[in-house]
């Protein structure tokens, strides 16, 4: 199942939308950082579409865990991106650019992936934006 969350990273840093979306289950949950849980292919391909206009986002070095006969997963990887229009309740964009340590973790099912919860320090970003 980690050839599953591979596929799903291979495509975010494509920007490949549609890539992203056929390794999710039709009701994934989908666990933001910071936010509200989203549940349903809609509602991620909405968040993806909102963080593709605030931010241009490539992972590097990441790392794929599998765990629990492939149901479960992890990985850890660094962003590398760039702050393109002003996101709501955060700092003013104007292009600056980030690296940050993040992860995300994974339940699969019949090769899908039916959770996506996603953790980075909120902070440590604010405080890159902020001085760029």
């Amino acid at each position: 199942m980690s050839e599953t969350v591979k596929t799903y990273f291979t495509a975010f840093n494509a920007g490949d939308v549609d890539g992203m979306l056929a390794c999710l289950s039709d009701d994934v949950a989908h666990h933001v950082n910071e936010g509200q849980i989203r549940i349903g292919k809609d509602q991620f391909a909405a968040f993806c579409a909102h963080m593709n206009r605030c931010y241009n986002e490539h992972l590097t070095d990441i790392v794929v865990f599998e765990a629990e006969n492939g149901t479960r997963a992890a990985a850890e990887f660094i962003v590398n991106g760039t702050y393109l229009r002003t996101d709501e309740g955060l700092p003013e964009a104007h292009g600056q650019t980030y690296r940050l340590p993040a992860g995300s973790f994974f339940d699969l099912k019949d090769g899908k992936i039916t959770r996506v919860t996603t953790f980075y320090n909120l902070a440590d970003w604010t405080k890159q934006v902020s001085n760029g």
